[in-house]
């Protein structure tokens, strides 16, 4: 639940725009150094240029960075562990898809 001085951001998910450094850091309502952070740790981004007015964020960079925020504001957790956490709710998700792909529940 949003306090008083909370700002709930919502987005849709468009897979062809690309989101700047800025742009990333306001639909996730953090601040743009904490995206700069977890790019620099390889958390968000596989590889990232030195240069940050470069940088371009997918839709699935979005959702990444969301859940990354959700887990470490809500059960204050660093970035190590949320990115676990994270990682793992990412593969459950694939291996989810492949079985019912093939068809077993």
């Amino acid at each position: 639940m949003a306090t008083s001085n909370e700002t709930i951001v919502t987005a849709v998910v468009i897979d062809e725009v690309a989101l700047t450094l800025e742009e990333l850091a306001h639909a996730c309502a953090v601040e743009p150094g904490w995206v700069v952070q977890r790019v620099r740790t390889g958390v968000l981004l596989e590889t990232a240029p030195d240069d940050h007015a470069v940088w371009r964020f997918t839709s699935a960079d979005l959702v990444r960075a969301r859940r990354l925020w959700q887990i470490e504001r809500d059960f204050e957790a660093n970035d190590d562990v949320a990115a676990l956490v994270v990682d793992l709710t990412e593969e459950i998700s694939r291996l989810r898809q492949k079985l019912s792909a093939a068809g077993v529940r």
